[in-house]
């Protein structure tokens, strides 16, 4: 998982990868400290096109303002630059899996 530090190498990213996965978060969130090793483990082995991104919006508040972030932790997955996927607190990992998986399953045809 790429830490992201500005918002020109997300945008590039976003525009350069068919998928990213963006896990924003914060060293003193619990929950997205847990959830950060399982989303990288599970999924990078299940879908070795998502490109999977860490943002710590305690560093870097500006980026997760701009993409609507006030609560921790959250998950938006963009396909083709647009955002399809947003979970915000409490979520299911194997929701997040299930759903990304039905989006590949479109794109693929």
């Amino acid at each position: 998982m790429i830490t992201i530090e500005t918002q020109d190498q997300l945008d590039a990213l976003k525009r350069d990868k068919d998928a990213v996965l963006i896990l924003f978060g914060g060293a003193h969130c619990g929950v997205c400290q847990t959830i950060k090793p399982q989303i990288e483990a599970n999924f990078s082995q299940k879908f070795h096109s998502l490109e999977m991104v860490y943002i710590d919006c305690e560093q870097l508040q500006e980026i997760c303002a701009q993409h609507g972030v006030f609560s921790l932790p959250v998950v938006q997955v963009f396909f083709m630059g647009q955002k399809f996927i947003e979970e915000i607190r409490g979520f299911s990992l194997l929701a997040l899996e299930q759903e990304i998986e039905r989006v590949f399953a479109k794109m693929n045809g």
